[in-house]
């Protein structure tokens, strides 16, 4: 069997599940199940509407969500589905009267929770799954449309749950196999689950990829398809470097790295179910399904070039702490990392001395209380508009004069902090974020001037 995910874009509206429909039915004797996640922007306007709803803004919230409901109802008709007393319009109509009722609990209260908005989010990914199920059923294809509270159980961490794989994988197996072996196709809620309790969590913004992984994992997949909006992995974002060019294959640890470091085609928890069966994922583009997209394997195939692509993360903010007190002293990363960890805030690079360190974090909310416990340890002082760039490839290992050939690259921006060895397989440095793009190209000209044709494309 494969998972076949679609993401936002791939299931916007009519014309794209359309598309998924073709998709799935050409995969049909693959025995698939589809996972996806909520047509594009849902997500954003419905925390959107709960964020307004708790600052007092009731009715503007209710507008947010009759345009949503507007927009679900408009591309299901549009279907030939959401036909007044069918189950599509009653299902949508019923939804939305459940999170009119949510907004209206919130402006009462005057507080949006964690829990609150997974309750609010969760929504997106019910209602696209229920319209692109009946789309699928009514083009021919026996899909089954399944709740995946039921099987994706996960700790109470709420925005950012982590799934239970001791239950997860059980439940997965009881709750799907069935309808596989039944030769029905299970359409599936990315991103959505819930706590042992039953509380509706999500686990994280682009955890649809993670959900596909998890499910095919549990399922043991032979193929594990993410469907989205471009060509598969390129060598650098394409928006910034128009000639970036596709990667054919690459690696699970390169993979990795780049969505860890920013590269937006994948979630960065996506290969971890997925390394652990060493199942192939896919990376496809469901406007263009007929091309080949990249894959993502166990093992790194021999490439001439020593960079496969160049990722980046934007909104960086460095935390330097010094303290002469710490100088011969043990214990000074611990403590630190012991605050970051308290306050649940992954640190991307580090850099230390022998009485400093200097250290990146992307997530800025809980900042100023980190800020204020650092300084019982040391002086603090906090740099904000920064961006990392993370060159990977698994030929970096077999390579000499890598640093040389990155510092001829940038040798007109100044690199604030620059990180090798960590891993084998990737150079991470960090820049102002206004040099970004001038400094994307110049890595770009420098390390594909020629590139290897059984890699890239």
């Amino acid at each position: 069997m494969i998972v076949c995910k679609f993401g936002g874009t791939s299931v916007q509206d009519a014309e794209a599940m359309e598309r998924v429909a073709a998709i799935v039915k050409q995969r049909i004797d693959q025995r698939p199940a589809v996972v996806a996640s909520a047509m594009g922007k849902t997500t954003n306007g419905l925390l959107n509407a709960a964020s307004l709803a708790a600052d007092g803004k009731r009715q503007e919230a209710l507008e947010v969500l009759s345009a949503l409901k507007h927009h679900h109802l408009s591309e299901a008709r549009k279907l030939g589905l959401a036909v007044p007393g069918d189950e599509v319009h009653e299902t949508v109509t019923s939804h939305f009267k459940e999170m009119a009722n949510i907004v209206r609990g919130l402006a009462t209260l005057g507080e949006l929770t964690p829990r609150s908005m997974d309750a609010m989010a969760s929504y997106g990914e019910r209602l696209s799954t229920l319209i692109l199920c009946h789309c699928l059923t009514s083009r021919g294809i026996p899909a089954e449309l399944k709740d995946a509270r039921q099987f994706i159980i996960t700790d109470d961490n709420f925005t950012r749950a982590a799934p239970l794989f001791d239950l997860t994988d059980s439940a997965i197996r009881e709750h799907i196999l069935p309808d596989i072996n039944a030769g029905k196709v299970p359409v599936i809620q990315g991103f959505v689950g819930s706590t042992r309790k039953g509380i509706t969590s999500t686990i994280g913004r682009g955890g649809s990829d993670y959900t596909a992984a998890i499910v095919g994992a549990a399922l043991e997949a032979y193929d594990i398809q993410i469907w989205t909006d471009v060509d598969g992995i390129m060598t650098a974002d394409p928006r910034v470097v128009p000639e970036a060019r596709r990667v054919r294959v690459i690696s699970f640890d390169e993979a990795a790295e780049l969505a860890y470091f920013g590269a937006r085609v994948l979630h960065p928890a996506t290969i971890l179910p997925a390394v652990r069966r060493k199942i192939p994922v896919h990376v496809l583009n469901s406007f263009k399904p007929d091309l080949e997209g990249t894959l993502i394997t166990a093992e790194a195939l021999p490439c001439a070039n020593p960079v496969k692509s160049i990722a980046c993360k934007k909104g960086i903010t460095i935390v330097n702490i010094a303290s002469t007190r710490m100088l011969m002293a043990h214990g000074f990363l611990r403590v630190i990392f012991e605050i970051f960890d308290r306050f649940r805030v992954p640190v991307d690079v580090v850099s230390t001395s022998e009485v400093s360190v200097s250290l990146t974090v992307d997530d800025t909310s809980s900042l100023w209380d980190i800020v204020t416990e650092l300084k019982k340890v040391g002086e603090v002082s906090v740099e904000g508009g920064k961006a990392i760039v993370c060159c990977v490839g698994d030929n970096l290992r077999n390579t000499s004069g890598v640093l040389h050939l990155l510092a001829s690259a940038v040798r007109d921006v100044n690199v604030l902090m620059i990180s090798q060895g960590a891993s084998a397989i990737n150079v991470t440095f960090v820049i102002d974020e206004d040099q970004l793009g001038r400094c994307l190209r110049y890595l770009h000209d420098v390390f594909f001037q020629e590139v290897d044709p059984s890699i890239f494309d």
